[in-house]
């Protein structure tokens, strides 16, 4: 079985992350093919999690590799939260990828549109495009940061999961890649 979690990023992806890391019966990564494209950009191994905002940009690819055969996780949280991180990192990663690559043109006419704006932009395509790639699949489960106390054991107990599930919970009180105060 392969587990991905999908996401819009800022959104406890890391702390997602430590947390499947006390699973003993499932590998995890977070992020761990990115350097890597073409047909080994999604060599997974069986019993693997992987974490990874930028699979949303390649969905047509998972959806070849794996199709129905994966469980797909859709980790969200408040997109109003979540762009406010995007736009407090406007200066680089994928926030400034967005604004800059992908919203160019946009950005260059209308210079003066507020980085809130395209951060919720970014979030919201991000997340419509999880969305649609969903719609066809059977094995998927909605895990929200908001109500992880009750989801994260649901997703553990959903996988069949095997380790520590109480060390694993206590990653959530731990602030992982959190965004710095303005």
């Amino acid at each position: 079985m392969r587990v991905f979690v999908l996401c819009t990023g800022r959104c406890g992806s890391t702390t997602f992350g430590a947390a499947v890391a006390h699973c003993t019966n499932f590998t995890s990564g977070q992020e761990s093919q990115n350097d890597r494209i073409g047909p080994t950009r999604l060599t997974y191994p069986d019993q693997h999690i992987e974490i990874d905002n930028r699979l949303s940009w390649i969905l047509g690819k998972l959806d070849q590799t794996f199709g129905d055969t994966a469980h797909y996780v859709h980790l969200q949280r408040d997109p109003q939260v979540v762009a406010r991180s995007f736009a407090s990192r406007h200066k680089y990663g994928l926030m400034k990828a967005y604004r800059e690559g992908v919203l160019s043109k946009h950005h260059n006419r209308h210079p003066q549109t507020p980085v809130i704006e395209v951060a919720t932009e970014l979030v919201d395509t991000i997340t419509t495009n999880i969305h649609a790639f969903l719609k066809d699949k059977t094995k998927v489960m909605a895990v929200h940061v908001e109500t992880m106390e009750r989801d994260f054991p649901r997703f553990w107990h959903w996988i069949g999961a095997s380790g520590d599930l109480n060390a694993a919970m206590a990653e959530w009180t731990v602030r992982h890649n959190a965004t710095k105060p303005a």
